[in-house]
């Protein structure tokens, strides 16, 4: 009998390479590669299916034909109506005459309308066209205004005592060019019905509420600036909701609130309609990336109150350009922003906190998951679930370890840590790799002078970024599973012990994130808790340690956070897509997209991607998506990739036809010429115009005359077109620019002081609606004081010469007379100390362009939209 069984041994082995089965646990066969395509092709089903659908769901729009029955609603049409007529006024640039005027009476009428309907006693009306003059430090400029416009109503019930108002706030200047119907038309008409809903509703509310529709945004941030410093019902603003578009339609995001009162978020949980909201979204805003502000920084900043920060975000690409028009703001998105900004209306203005301060203090963290509700949790009780789940997701990997070692007879429990120590190395390993090779595909199409290929299509992130991502993360495993010699622990464990690592790495990361104070570290805690409850659930249950079957309970959890991610990091990428048109030329931008979908693959895919080495042959698989990568990049290079199209995907442009006066110190004109001045909007330049019939002959960089000039002697107009002059672009003109107005710079005297080695110089100013002052002090010499706001004096270290002033009126053009003190050492101004650069910008279109002008704008192809105007630049030396 022995020597017969033993014949039979071999027989016996060759069943068990097929269905091996060891105490305690079995290991079964890995599946054939070509299930693989399939599982993959699951993960994006499940995005088209289940993710695109819920981001993009907008509710029907109320019209006037259901208004009757659907009472208190906001009603859509009726927005939509408001919109078409603020449409048609066409650009409203602060100090032209549709923006101070015809827009401020549109305005006004609407409101008077409202008035009309209000057939009850409950509330009263009140109206004020503010005109405020004012100053304040803006980035890196001194931020002047003068006779700006702002409409502001406020609705009080009648018989409340209550001082303590609620803010509401939108904009309804726009950017020349644009008739900003998205940014901010939109959230004007919200307001408009807002105002109106509230003054004929039946139910009374406790706390006044103030509307401010703000004439000066886009200039920066001055007609808020004008209301919460100057007006009269400023100082009873208690809280604040600040609506604004980043494109048109869309959802509306809350992306910035607070800051340190919980309870704001804690309304907008119980009362919103249509949640979409991230902490993410608020940590990345106010990092800057974007070159985007809002009204929220000044009433955070200047009022010290708290508040909500709005935008619609969907279709960046027509942002600031002539294509933000009525017809490209969906109704349904007008409604979708209507029900949520009634509902938290009403719901702040019967807030008690708006009358006691809170005692609840800190930052918020929330988000809303797929659209379907909201998760609003203090920093403080995150900070306490990030550390439990931290350490119950250690104790989990630890307990399953264990129960490795008690399964198999011949690995120690020593044994099976080493292996697990190993694979946590390499997955390490693994997330560098994530990240890296997107990064290297970004500096290889930048090198190439291909960046931006996606910025149209899309879709070619997936196989640019998102596969190369997917082959880091697995390939340093899959390799070491095809090389390392035999092992006694079974593949379904070694599996499992690669998932785990990943769940070790969001512990650390978890940690770490909130040790160093960012909030979005829930992100770590989402991805904890599905996949472990998943292993919680499989050493209950005991698939744990039958062969592949955990697997099922860990895809089946998967499902939900890998939507979520999926949902969040789409959100962003809708964002950034075309925001990175119009970031700057000194930046790649394709490194900060490669670096965004490295990270959301780590995220979304992180632990289904490790179930490409459950199947045989994971390499051919990993050789697929390098296959597919490779397919994408011959498509990007193709004319697919070429970033831009008409009308829907513009190349932004920024060009001003300049005329420029050099004086000496001795009052000498050196030089006078004229020019095209280019502020560059993206990576690419002007390299996509070589073959077009635009003559770009003898454009040259700006930079050559930096150390000549103050300001490199162009006329750059915010303080970003001023950061980015060492790469901006000057095309010389052989005819004169002709300037459709004045600019007078007058030097009024100069009086020095001997006992304190100063001089003051005094000048007046008067020219255009928008201004600049560039001043430089030269040699030895120092700026000790002058006229305007004294915080870029008081902190040297954060303000450098040359300084700019921006100024800009409305309907006041009363001219500008400051002065500035030079303090010098030897006392000695019998020579140069000062460089002003004078600079007048005739933006609206009440100014005219020269037909040479004209003629060279024609000539831009129809992708490319041109924001231009006249501008003048004059050099002094005192």
């Amino acid at each position: 009998m022995e020597e017969k069984t033993d014949k039979e041994i071999p027989v016996d082995t060759a069943l068990i390479e097929s269905l091996w089965v060891q105490k305690g646990h079995e290991r079964t066969q890995r599946p054939s590669w070509y299930y693989a395509p399939t599982f993959i092709l699951l993960w994006v089903a499940l995005f088209y299916a289940i993710v695109i659908p819920l981001y993009n769901y907008l509710p029907d729009r109320v019209t006037f034909a259901e208004e009757s029955w659907k009472p208190g609603q906001f009603v859509g049409e009726r927005a939509q109506q408001q919109l078409y007529v603020y449409d048609r006024i066409g650009p409203k640039v602060t100090g032209s005459y549709a923006n101070e005027v015809t827009t401020v009476e549109f305005l006004v009428n609407e409101i008077e309308k409202v008035r009309t309907e209000m057939q009850n006693d409950l509330y009263e009306l009140e109206v004020d066209v503010q005109s405020p003059t004012g100053s304040y430090v803006f980035i890196d400029m001194v931020n002047m205004y003068q006779g700006i416009h702002n409409v502001v109503v406020k609705l009080s019930p009648r018989g409340s005592s209550s001082q303590a108002y609620l803010l509401l706030n939108s904009h309804f200047d726009s950017k020349p060019t644009s008739p900003g119907s998205g940014d901010d038309g939109t959230m004007v008409v919200v307001m408009l019905e807002v105002l109106r809903q509230m003054a004929i509703s039946r139910t009374p509310f406790q706390h006044p509420i103030v509307f401010l529709f703000n004439g000066a945004e886009e200039n920066p941030l001055q007609g808020s600036h004008g209301f919460i410093t100057q007006h009269k019902w400023a100082g009873n603003c208690k809280a604040f909701i600040n609506l604004e578009v980043g494109g048109s339609g869309g959802r509306d995001l809350l992306f910035q609130s607070g800051p340190n009162n919980p309870w704001v978020m804690k309304y907008y949980k119980e009362h919103i309609k249509h949640p979409f909201a991230t902490t993410m979204a608020e940590e990345i805003f106010q990092s800057g990336i974007l070159p985007s502000d809002s009204d929220f920084r000044i009433f955070r900043d200047f009022g010290n109150i708290p508040g909500l920060d709005i935008a619609q975000i969907q279709n960046g690409y027509v942002y600031h350009t002539p294509f933000d028009t009525y017809e490209a703001v969906p109704g349904r998105a007008i409604q979708n922003t209507g029900n949520n900004i009634l509902a938290l209306v009403r719901a702040y203005s019967n807030a008690s906190e708006l009358l006691e301060e809170s005692d609840d203090k800190g930052h918020a963290i929330f988000f809303d998951f797929l659209g379907l509700f909201l998760v609003n949790y203090t920093e403080t009780t995150g900070i306490i679930l990030n550390c439990l789940i931290g350490v119950i997701s250690l104790v989990l990997v630890g307990c399953s370890i264990w129960r490795m070692s008690q399964q198999s007879e011949e690995q120690s429990l020593k044994d099976i840590s080493i292996s697990f120590l190993i694979i946590l190395g390499l997955h390490v390993i693994g997330f560098m790799l994530c990240i890296c090779l997107p990064l290297l595909m970004a500096v290889i199409f930048d090198a190439g002078d291909r960046s931006l290929t996606y910025f149209t299509s899309n879709w070619l992130v997936f196989g640019l970024y998102i596969c190369p991502a997917i082959i880091g993360l697995v390939i340093p495993l899959s390799l070491y599973y095809t090389w390392k010699p035999e092992d006694k622990l079974s593949h379904p464990y070694h599996l499992q012990l690669s998932l785990h690592a990943h769940l070790v790495v969001f512990a650390f990361l978890a940690l770490i994130l909130t040790a160093m104070g960012f909030r979005s570290q829930y992100l770590s805690v989402i991805s904890m808790i599905f996949y472990g409850g998943a292993l919680l659930i499989n050493l209950i249950s005991k698939l744990h340690d039958k062969g592949y079957y955990w697997g099922i309970i860990v895809v089946v959890l998967q499902v939900l956070p890998f939507c979520y991610f999926c949902y969040l990091f789409y959100m962003f990428l809708v964002i950034f897509f075309p925001v990175l048109g119009r970031n700057g030329y000194n930046s790649n931008p394709d490194l900060f997209i490669a670096l965004f979908c490295g990270i959301c693959t780590f995220f979304a895919l992180g632990f289904a991607a490790q179930f490409i080495n459950m199947f045989r042959w994971p390499k051919l698989i990993l050789l697929g998506l390098g296959v597919v990568t490779f397919i994408f990049c011959m498509i990007a290079v193709s004319e697919v990739g070429f970033p831009y199209r008409p009308k829907t995907n513009v190349m932004r442009i920024s060009c001003l036809h300049t005329r420029r006066y050099i004086y000496e110190y001795d009052g000498s004109l050196s030089l006078s010429d004229s020019g095209y001045y280019f502020d560059y909007q993206d990576r690419r330049a002007l390299n996509p115009l070589k073959n077009s019939k635009l003559d770009l002959t003898g454009l040259a960089p700006v930079k050559r005359d930096c150390d000549k000039y103050v300001m490199c002697g162009i006329p750059c107009f915010y303080y970003s077109w001023c950061r980015w002059r060492d790469w901006a672009g000057w095309l010389p003109r052989e005819s004169e620019v002709m300037i459709p107005g004045q600019l007078n710079f007058e030097f009024l005297g100069k009086t020095v002081t001997a006992s304190n080695q100063t001089a003051r110089f005094e000048f007046q100013m008067s020219g255009p609606p928008h201004m600049n002052v560039f001043i430089q002090p030269l040699g030895p010499a120092e700026v000790s004081d002058w006229s305007f706001v004294r915080k870029m004096l008081d902190e040297p270290e954060e303000f450098q010469p040359p300084y700019q002033i921006f100024f800009s009126y409305g309907t006041d053009d009363t001219p500008l007379k400051f002065h500035i003190d030079i303090w010098k050492p030897d006392g000695d101004f019998d020579g140069p100390v000062l460089e002003i650069g004078a600079v007048g910008h005739f933006v609206s279109t009440d100014f005219e362009r020269d037909a040479e002008a004209r003629q060279f704008l024609a000539a831009f192809p129809d992708y490319a939209h041109v924001m231009e105007w006249p501008s003048i630049f004059k050099r002094y030396v005192f």
